[in-house]
Order: structure tokens, then sequence, then C-alpha cells
């Protein structure tokens, strides 16, 4: 990547681990919360990077940034969790270049998944990149790929089916609670946590089970006001959960937390209490599960979930690859103008300065001579040559590096 004068490193990688390889507990040691992101693109601007994107999602965490070797990836990642070096060795992976770049076009097109066709993933990808941006640490090669990655998952959810029917977490949640729970239209539900999956997974039992008593809990009531009004719904003080799961027959929890906000102590019932935490790293602790009566639900569990709807998808991949292949072109496209880019600019600066000789040199000549007329036409010119030149460049059947060596040596132009 050096050669396209976009990094002061040599290098686009991508760092990360996936749920192809890592369980929920390995994930979870990993994850990153909206500080632990923010803190470590501080970290990495002041050890001098000057591209990197930071996503964390329940079913990933990766990096994608400009640097030297990946190991600097690789040890701000283990700086910022509470993964080890050693545990991402076992299960990472590393991408260099143009495979950094493909591994980015496939996750943010739902293609990398856990769940086929899942499009979450493209918003959180967007606020990574205004993260960065933000913070100072976004450079030009990141903005267009990000843009790429995002046009390309416009256009396979707009021309192909491949995220059609309703599968995500929120939704395969939903499912499993309508095939294993009977009149489910008369249970309690308690939902603990109202991010993003918890207002999805309040939306989709509302629309699916059509059940009139679901109560909302959150650690920041406000937020569950929000929600409960939009919907109507129960909302209760975060001091009232124990006596709320007392009561309930299913307690959905989305809280997002670091740690687990559901512990053994908190659960006393002698009547069957189905369990779903879908949430990474696990917020319902593993000693829940021994409990007499209760049943719990991690998300893996829920996103191993396949049924018609995801087999469906799979016969769209074909589509969205050929989508894909064409952004991969332009962006490739666009990436070989940044190779020429200082040449061009080098050139127009010498016509330029070629410029300003001649009109001054004429201006002492030429009786009657205007100079802001000569000024007009003489940068139309320049215009006209140094786009001339940049298309040339942009020919596919031109070999770019002799013909910027030839204009160098012919206008003899010295890049720093």
């Amino acid at each position: 990547m050096e050669d396209y004068h976009i990094s002061e490193h040599n290098s686009f990688y991508t760092i990360g681990l996936n749920y192809k390889k890592a369980d929920e507990a390995v994930r979870g040691k990993f994850s990153l919360s909206e500080a632990g992101i923010t803190q470590l693109l501080t970290t990495a601007k002041e050890q001098g990077l000057d591209g990197l994107l930071a996503t964390s999602t329940c079913n990933r965490t990766e990096l994608h940034g400009f640097v030297q070797h990946p190991y600097q990836l690789v040890k701000l990642l283990c700086d910022h969790s509470n993964g080890t070096v050693e545990e991402f060795q076992d299960i990472a992976y590393i991408y260099k270049n143009n495979e950094a770049i493909g591994h980015l076009f496939r996750v943010g097109t739902g293609l990398d998944s856990q769940i086929l066709g899942d499009f979450e993933i493209i918003s959180q990808i967007k606020q990574s990149f205004n993260r960065s941006k933000n913070l100072g640490i976004a450079n030009p090669f990141l903005e267009r790929l990000c843009n790429a990655v995002i046009q390309a998952s416009k256009r396979i959810k707009n021309e192909t089916e491949i995220s059609s029917g309703a599968t995500s977490v929120a939704f395969a949640s939903v499912q499993y609670i309508m095939k294993n729970v009977s009149d489910i239209a008369e249970k309690n539900i308690l939902l603990f946590g109202t991010g993003k999956i918890g207002r999805n997974t309040c939306e989709n039992l509302i629309k699916h089970t059509k059940n009139p008593h679901i109560t909302l809990i959150n650690r920041t009531k406000e937020k569950a006001v929000k929600v409960g009004g939009k919907f109507n719904l129960t909302v209760k003080d975060y001091g009232d959960l124990q006596a709320e799961i007392r009561k309930t027959d299913i307690l959905v929890v989305a809280t997002g937390a670091q740690k687990p906000t559901v512990s053994k102590e908190l659960i006393h019932t002698k009547k069957p209490l189905l369990i779903l935490d879908l949430s990474v790293p696990k917020n319902v602790d593993e000693e829940v599960s021994k409990l007499e009566h209760v049943t719990v639900v991690y998300l893996d569990q829920l996103s191993q979930m396949t049924d018609e709807t995801l087999e469906r998808r799979k016969q769209f991949i074909p589509e969205a690859e050929v989508i894909i292949e064409e952004a991969k072109v332009d962006f490739t496209q666009w990436l070989e103008t940044r190779k020429f880019a200082p040449v061009i600019k080098a050139l127009k600066m010498k016509l330029n300065t070629m410029k300003v000789e001649e009109l001054d040199y004429q201006s002492k000549k030429t009786s009657g001579f205007n100079p802001e007329h000569a000024e007009i036409i003489s940068d139309r010119i320049i215009q006209k040559i140094t786009k001339q030149f940049a298309n040339h460049l942009k020919d596919e059947n031109v070999d770019s590096d002799s013909s910027l060596e030839l204009i160098q040596k012919v206008f003899q132009i010295q890049l720093d």
C-alpha cells in the first residue's frame, strides 16, 4: 500500500475473531465497550497510527487499519480487552491488503454474518468510521472503503432477496419462544435491557406473540420509558428486577454489560422460567442454568437456528458476490488513482510555475496585456492538460508506472 500515498505505514490489515472459531465466552473476553473502543483509538493515535477502524458486536471484534506489522493491532486489542495474545492466536484471523478489503466487503454486506443476510453490522461499520473520523484517526482510504461497502450493502439489499424474511437475533429469540412455550399470549414476559437488540426483540414480541403482558426494565429508566411509551408497555424500576423475575414466565436479557447482570441470587421461582440471554459477553451467570425449573438459552444456541428462510437466502449469494466484485473494482480503480495523484499534483504545480513566469514576462513585454484574461485562459489550459494526463494514467491498457516515470523525467518533477 506504500505506493498509494495513503498512510505512513506499509500495509492495511484486518485482525479479529468471530463466531466461527470463538465461542461466546472467548468473544466476551475480547469484546469492547464504546468507552473501550474510544480509548483504543486514542492510544493508537498516540502511537502514530493514521487510519484505524474498530468494531465490536455480539458475533465479532475486529480492527482494520494501517500498521507496519499486524502485531501492533493484536497488542492494541489485547491491551484494551480481557483477552490475551495467546488466546487470540488460537482463534484469530489476520488479513492483509486486498484480502482485508475483501473481508470488510463480506462482513458489511451480510455474507459473513452468523445469520446470512443480517445487515445490522453495516450500521456499526458506519458508527465505527464516524467515531474514528471524530477522533482524527480516519484517512481518505478508510472513508472511501467504508462508503463503498455501504453502497454495496444497499445494492444487495435492494437488488437481491438475500435479506428477505425476518431472521435476526431478535427474531430468532421470539421464534424460539413461540416454538417452545405454549399459550404464549397468556404468559408474563420481562425484557431486561432496552438497547438496540432489546428494542428489536420487543418489537418482534409484540408483532408475533400478540402478548399484552410485557414489562420493561433498564438500568437507565428513561430509556425503558421511551420504548415502553412507544408500545404502551409497563415499565418498572431497576430495583424491582428481583420482584419482577418472581412473577415472570419468560425473561429476555439484552443488557450488553461486560459482566453478568442476572445472578443465581436474583432468581427465586417455583414455576418454569425460560431465560434468553442475547448478550455478549453473557449477561446471565452460568450458575443460573443449574436452578430447578429454570431453562437458560444463550445467544449461540439462538444464532444456530436455521429455517427455510435461511436456506432460501443461500441461493442469492452468487448475486450478492457479483455486486461485491463490481464495488471492489470501482474501489480498486479509485485506489489506482491514488498512486499517481502526487505526480499529477506536482505536474500542476510545475505548470503553474511556468505560467507565472510567462505571464510576468508577457506583462512587461506586451503592450495592452490583460493579466486577468491571461490568468483565466492559462488556468483552463493547465486544467485540461492535467486532466488529459490523469485520464491517460487511468486507462487500464496503459503501463502507469512507466508513464509516471516519463512524466517526472520530461517535466523534471522531484517528489518528496
